[in-house]
């Protein structure tokens, strides 16, 4: 027995009869089938038609655009690297330009509103989603198409500036306002934490001023968690005024600002933190004869603050992460390097004897020679 076609498939298989009963090799319509999928992001389906279909992905619509174009106009990624993968198909595709004049830098430099409103996560990170794919592109096509002007006489990164104009602006105020909002709660926190480091739980003796709970360790946990409190939450008023005082470029949405935010987030965070594990050590110490259970509750009310504002920002948080993870790549790029060049003692060793085997002997005798680490 046939497993059962699976619901694409058959479209898939109608979409192929109505493309080789199409007269010629370009289709002059903005209604292929192909460029329909692409546009509603039914990925299986692009992929099937190109399967059956390989012709497929040279049509080109009435304005000239072909699906590359298509797929960046509706940012359906996804799509863009499935064609982009076959080197010999996208080399034809990423040089070409729509009837107006615009290559595919053109096409990602013209906003689309709706688009970024459906997944806005901040004026600032859409404006950086839109300069890191503008950058994945540009790297995909030649350099000369960074500087090939379309019939407005206008390149790709004056096109880009123009239409991304007011969200730059938005991004500014959005950037301002969240940096001068956290400044205040980290202000606060360290406020708070200065000065519970001279008002200790449970007091100082008359005659020596040492804290009568020196000897409990939850008075080090208070300490600790009292101090890196302090230290998290000025470094992250730093790391926000950084931002404020910043002169907003462009380009500086791309990496340099966001890196910054999250950057000054994660303190703010650890302060939040740490001044919650500073509070329940201090009710811990007041109450150390009460039962466990009282102690567990108490705890479990003291996270509760740090829970709802972790809660409240993980979207935010977890879309800077994924968008700073270029920095992870570096890294790991850079450690590699890094491991290769240092020259393993032993094997050192052994290449010096063999090179020398009438030395052997005396070579045991000798200081092995500091290896040489090139520098990245």
């Amino acid at each position: 027995m046939h497993a059962p076609r699976r619901p694409h498939m058959e479209a898939a298989l109608h979409v192929l009869r109505y493309l080789k009963n199409s007269p010629g090799q370009g289709i002059k319509t903005d209604e292929t089938p192909l460029f329909l999928a692409t546009t509603w992001s039914i990925t299986e389906l692009v992929e099937e038609i190109l399967k059956i279909y390989p012709q497929a992905v040279e049509h080109v619509n009435k304005k000239g655009r072909n699906i590359l174009h298509v797929a960046i106009q509706y940012r359906q990624m996804k799509i863009f690297d499935m064609v982009t993968r076959n080197d010999m198909r996208a080399r034809r595709l990423l040089r070409a330009t729509d009837a107006q004049g615009n290559s595919l830098l053109h096409t990602v430099s013209k906003n689309r509103k709706g688009l970024i409103m459906e997944t806005s996560q901040g004026p600032a990170l859409d404006l950086q989603d839109q300069l890191l794919l503008f950058e994945k592109v540009k790297k995909l096509v030649k350099s000369d198409f960074f500087r090939l002007f379309n019939h407005k006489n206008q390149t790709a990164q004056e096109l880009f500036a123009d239409n991304y104009s007011k969200l730059h602006e938005d991004s500014k105020k959005w950037l301002e306002e969240t940096s001068k909002n956290c400044t205040i709660v980290a202000v606060l926190i360290a406020t708070v934490a200065f000065a519970a480091a001279y008002t200790v739980p449970g007091g100082n003796q008359q005659s020596s001023g040492i804290p009568v709970l020196l000897s409990n360790p939850f008075f080090v946990v208070f300490t600790l968690a009292d101090v890196i409190s302090l230290t998290f939450a000025l470094t992250s008023v730093v790391s926000f005024l950084s931002i404020i005082t910043s002169p907003f470029r462009l380009q500086d949405f791309k990496y340099s600002l966001p890196q910054k935010l999250m950057l000054a987030f994660t303190f703010l965070i650890l302060s939040v933190t740490m001044m919650m594990v500073a509070f329940a050590a201090t009710i811990i110490l007041m109450i150390h004869d009460k039962e466990s259970w009282s102690k567990i509750a108490l705890y479990s009310v003291a996270f509760l603050p740090v829970l709802v504002f972790a809660l409240s920002y993980s979207n935010l948080y977890a879309h800077l992460v994924k968008a700073c993870s270029h920095l992870l790549q570096i890294i790991q790029e850079i450690c590699p390097r890094c491991k290769g060049n240092r020259p393993h003692r032993n094997e050192s060793r052994c290449m010096s004897s063999s090179n020398h085997p009438d030395e052997s002997h005396r070579s045991s005798f000798r200081r092995p020679s500091t290896p040489q680490i090139t520098e990245v």
